[in-house]
């Protein structure tokens, strides 16, 4: 139950502190930390919800805005980095760098919570 609580609730805050805040893109693992820290886990499953809520966050929210534009913005942007045009892969490549972002700062929550 302390799994889903804490994936919902992570996905949750980071979607609010990215689409309602002017901070950066990487404001997100303060309130990964957080939470981490406010729900005792285990590191591992910290880990794995902290990725899970953010990287399924981004997949989900890159993939809407790739199918309002009809896919020209990834594609032009895939093009530029060194993924050969394909949009699926660079919504693939942005999935996994927040999913580490959220899960690594979900572990160093985890981590401090444990250090007390």
């Amino acid at each position: 139950m302390k799994f889903i609580t804490t994936l919902l609730l992570a996905a949750l805050m980071a979607y609010a502190i990215g689409m309602y805040t002017s901070m950066p893109w990487w404001s997100f693992a303060i309130t990964n930390l957080i939470v981490a820290i406010a729900i005792p886990q285990k590191p591992f499953i910290s880990f794995v919800s902290g990725a899970l809520a953010v990287g399924l966050l981004w997949a989900s929210l890159t993939i809407i805005v790739d199918q309002s534009n009809h896919h020209i913005l990834a594609t032009k942007v895939a093009t530029i980095l060194p993924l050969k045009g394909s949009y699926i892969v660079l919504i693939i490549v942005t999935s996994i760098v927040g999913a580490l972002v959220g899960g690594l700062a979900s572990l160093t929550g985890s981590f401090v919570r444990n250090s007390k």
